[in-house]
């Protein structure tokens, strides 16, 4: 018989509700929800007055669409926690769809930083400004490699070390959905090769990795063009909201147990994810405003420019077709890169017009027409006369036509 996650439930469920007997019923767990609601409803709030703003105010949507998709995590995180708390015997399917948010809100800084390079160089192309940068090496631990950002690979390489992780959190929350709906998951513990959990957990971890890596490798290398655009702040605010989930997530778990004990309705792994939902929701507040603050509204506001309808940028910001036009732009380079398709070689394509233009050469006879060339003269255009006989007459020798004129051969 295949192996099986433990209960993370108690078999009684508690049948009271708020009101009771016409008087409210507090207890620890129902004032956390309360908690956790105001929090998150406060969270929707701050973020809707900066979303409206910047909707208001919309003129630069392929730099806004992404500022938008970045705002929404705080209210996507908090409205998804609150839930997560008030039905926590589905914690881990509400964990779950959270975290593939967060892969969103990576890929859509990504190409709001490249937005931000375009607009300093000529024609509002990103590859121009990476024409200014020389060869330099990688991050840590890589330092021993270096790299070329001229290189027509590099920019597709760092979008790709992005947007995979938009591919595959996603598909890991999926497959993490229906192996908890089989009970094969785990995502409290045992860890074990038995469960899914473990592999999950692994490929995320790779992939996330690959993602940040990328994301500081960009930023690194173009950190003069975003000056005066906070792009540190910006970076803070979405990478923050990760570690504090990440570490206060870590450190609940392993009181669990230890200081956190269960109760008739909770178990120690409900109470220890109820705690971390509640601490989310509260976090969430505070990520709002920084993130108010870091994505203002106020550097795309024209003095006397009509306000722009919000419709229009709502759908932009949800609408992701241009997170499929880069990854298969992506993938339709790296596949033409593996076959030496001359486009993605530009040093073998300029090798290969050089050989071409040395087989057209023409030689000493050629260029001056003499007979006993090797490469056939081309024929003249019977004009009955050409311009060129014509300031050329004065040079006898200069036809071969005229069998008794002097050349240079002749003499």
């Amino acid at each position: 018989m295949a192996p099986t996650c433990p209960s993370q439930n108690t078999q009684d469920v508690d049948q009271s509700s708020f009101w009771s007997s016409g008087n409210l019923n507090w207890d620890e767990h129902r004032i956390g929800w309360a908690i956790a609601g105001g929090c998150a409803a406060l969270t929707v709030l701050i973020s809707l007055v900066s979303v409206l703003q910047h909707c208001r105010n919309y003129n630069k949507p392929n730099e806004q669409r992404q500022v938008l998709r970045v705002l929404y995590m705080p209210p996507v995180y908090a409205i998804i926690s609150f839930f997560s708390y008030r039905f926590f015997r589905s914690y881990t399917y509400y964990s779950l769809a959270e975290s593939a948010y967060e892969a969103v809100t990576l890929s859509a800084f990504l190409l709001l930083l490249i937005e931000y390079v375009a607009d300093t160089a000529s024609d509002h192309n990103a590859l121009k400004a990476m024409e200014r940068k020389d060869k330099r090496s990688l991050p840590i631990p890589f330092c021993c490699w270096r790299y070329r950002p001229t290189k027509a690979y590099f920019m597709y390489t760092v979008k790709w070390s992005v947007l995979q992780y938009v591919i595959i959190r996603p598909a890991c929350s999926i497959a993490g959905i229906i192996c908890e709906a089989y009970n094969v998951l785990c995502a409290s513990g045992p860890y074990s090769i038995y469960f899914a959990n473990v592999y999950l957990e692994a490929i995320d971890f790779v992939s996330i990795s690959v993602a940040l890596y990328g994301l500081l490798l960009f930023y690194g290398l173009t950190k003069d063009e975003l000056e005066g655009r906070r792009p540190l702040a910006k970076f803070l605010s979405i990478k923050l909201i990760v570690m504090f989930t990440f570490y206060q997530s870590f450190v609940i778990s392993a009181l669990e147990g230890h200081v956190i004990q269960p109760t008739q309705y909770w178990t120690a792994t409900n109470i220890a994810d109820g705690l971390n939902a509640l601490a989310i929701c509260i976090e969430m507040v505070f990520f709002s405003i920084l993130m108010m603050w870091a994505y203002t509204w106020n550097e795309y506001k024209i003095e006397g420019a009509p306000k722009t309808s919000i419709w229009r940028p709502l759908w932009d910001s949800i609408n992701y077709t241009d997170f499929l036009i880069e990854i298969l732009g992506s993938l339709k380079f790296f596949c033409g890169f593996g076959r030496g398709k001359p486009s993605t070689h530009p040093g073998r394509r300029l090798d290969a017009e050089i050989v071409n233009n040395y087989n057209k050469r023409m030689d000493f006879g050629q260029a001056f027409g003499i007979e006993g060339s090797k490469y056939p003269r081309p024929p003249k255009a019977a004009t009955g006369g050409s311009d060129e006989e014509i300031r050329l007459s004065m040079f006898p020798y200069n036809d071969l036509r005229h069998t008794d004129s002097a050349s240079p051969t002749s003499q």
